[in-house]
């Protein structure tokens, strides 16, 4: 019981305390027969029924008694007459605490789709579906901390706004105070950021990697978990401006290490999920079969949503490299019969979603994990093989969205990193500090990013990744 006096509705709907008095606070979800409330306190994706003596209730109190209300009961709990629920509430006392127009209140007791809820982001926490995308969430960020934690690494908050680029990629947004309509310019009439706040161009992080390396290589391991941010103009299901990101680091491992350290990872997550989120992921599997009956057949998933997640956290995850990936998908039906839309014809091809979800879904039905990459479609810090064409980099392959988890062994050699970084354009005097951990006492090691966002929207079965982070942020989309 709360200190307000009140119980959450979980709570009760766990109890046999039958005949005993209680309190529940919460919202409306349906009135019916002026006699049945509905109520929702946010604490369990499911509604305990309350039950009103109307002929000796003011009539006028019960017009208020509208969906999204919120209100204030106290009754007796009793065993349910009605099926669906082993408890209801006999109501004694009814508080409305805040009226909600049924006229103009959005969220009516109806199947309201995806997009109508996106539009109405500030309210759509209060759908069901809402309500357990956001728990497996929390369970899903409670499960990583643990993990780390429990194998003795360290947390590490690396900074948001930052003056280097990890990924080369040079889709960042920029952190200014200057005018930016009438900014200072230097002698050559560039912009001159030594007048800006930071004495220099800022831009919000890609990554924390590069951060992460230096704590790594002196407290061994670490891992960070926070905000990270692209300007990437791409408006698709898969990607956010704005999205969080887990990514460890650790000395001393190799890719083998690595590789090992990210099945883990995953596995122990998805677990912990599937135990403590029991019905809310019940719920997600049911909405996703109701919403795969209006597909065809062939595109209907092979496995329900829990089976698919029982899958990946029990079967060896696939290990291949690119090569024998790109043997495979060669000689694929899709890829000789011309249905893949990029075709596979040589090595060194960067591979799209589409050759990846093939090699899980199809071919292997399974994770995968693909290591050593052509180094020309790969980041500058990636350890470069033996073979002088591929470096000691892993994707790990989910089915249904493809690459969840990115990562290497990074380059320990200080000769061969600058040779990179030159060969690559990155200006290696701006980079001091990261080339300094090679300088001094330099060792192997190794890490991963994995996309937060992804790694939810593959246990709860949603399709857009906008659907589960609160208040996404994409191209024309900063509401809120």
């Amino acid at each position: 019981m709360e200190s307000n006096g009140r119980t959450k509705v979980k709570e009760l709907l766990n109890s046999t305390a039958y005949g005993s008095d209680v309190i529940v606070k919460g919202w409306v979800r349906t009135f019916r027969n002026d006699r049945f409330i509905a109520i929702n306190d946010g604490s369990t994706i499911n509604n305990i029924q309350a039950v009103v003596d109307f002929e000796n209730t003011d009539a006028s109190l019960l017009k208020r008694l509208t969906t999204g209300a919120a209100i204030s009961v106290t009754g007796k709990l009793i065993e349910s007459q009605g099926a669906g629920q082993k408890v209801e509430i006999q109501v004694k006392q009814l508080e409305i605490l805040g009226d909600s127009d049924a006229e103009k209140f959005p969220l009516q007791p109806k199947k309201h789709s995806l997009e109508f809820l996106r539009e109405i982001g500030h309210l759509r926490f209060r759908t069901n579906t809402f309500n357990a995308v956001f728990k497996v969430r929390h369970a899903l960020a409670f499960a990583i901390h643990q993990f780390f934690n429990d194998r003795g690494f360290v947390y590490m908050h690396t900074p948001i706004i930052t003056a280097s680029d990890a990924e080369g990629a040079g889709e960042m947004f920029r952190v200014t105070s200057l005018d930016m309509a009438n900014p200072p310019l230097s002698e050559d009439g560039k912009i001159d950021f030594k007048q800006d706040f930071f004495g220099r161009s800022t831009n919000l992080t890609v990554s924390g990697q590069l951060e992460g390396e230096l704590a790594a290589m002196a407290l061994g391991e670490i891992y960070t978990f926070g905000p990270t941010f692209r300007a990437e103009n791409s408006n698709t299901t898969r990607h956010l401006a704005e999205f969080w990101m887990i990514e460890p680091e650790v000395a001393f491992n190799d890719l083998k290490d690595n590789a090992q350290l990210a099945e883990s990872l995953l596995q122990f997550v998805i677990q912990y999920a599937l135990e403590n989120c029991a019905d809310e992921l019940e719920f997600l599997k049911n909405r996703l079969l109701e919403e795969e009956k209006s597909k065809p057949q062939d595109e209907r998933s092979e496995m329900d949503l829990i089976a698919k997640l029982h899958l990946c956290s029990t079967s060896n995850f696939e290990r291949l490299t690119y090569t024998e990936a790109i043997e495979i998908l060669r000689n694929s039906t899709p890829n000789k019969k011309k249905k893949f839309k990029y075709l596979i014809e040589n090595w060194g091809a960067d591979l799209q979603s589409e050759h990846e979800r093939y090699l899980v879904e199809k071919h292997f039905k399974k994770p995968v994990i693909l290591t050593d990459y052509p180094k020309d479609i790969k980041s500058f810090y990636m350890r470069q093989n033996d073979d002088g064409k591929t470096v000691a980099a892993m994707d790990i392959l989910f089915p249904g969205i493809g690459e969840i988890i990115g990562g290497s062994q990074r380059e320990e050699r200080l000769d061969l990193l600058e040779k990179r970084m030159h060969e690559m354009n990155i200006p290696a005097d701006e980079l001091y500090w990261y080339l300094d951990t090679r300088r001094f006492g330099t060792a192997p090691h190794a890490g991963f990013g994995l996309g937060f966002e992804r790694l939810v929207l593959f246990v709860t079965g949603m399709t857009n990744i906008r659907d589960v982070i609160a208040f996404p942020r994409a191209p024309k989309t900063a509401e809120f």
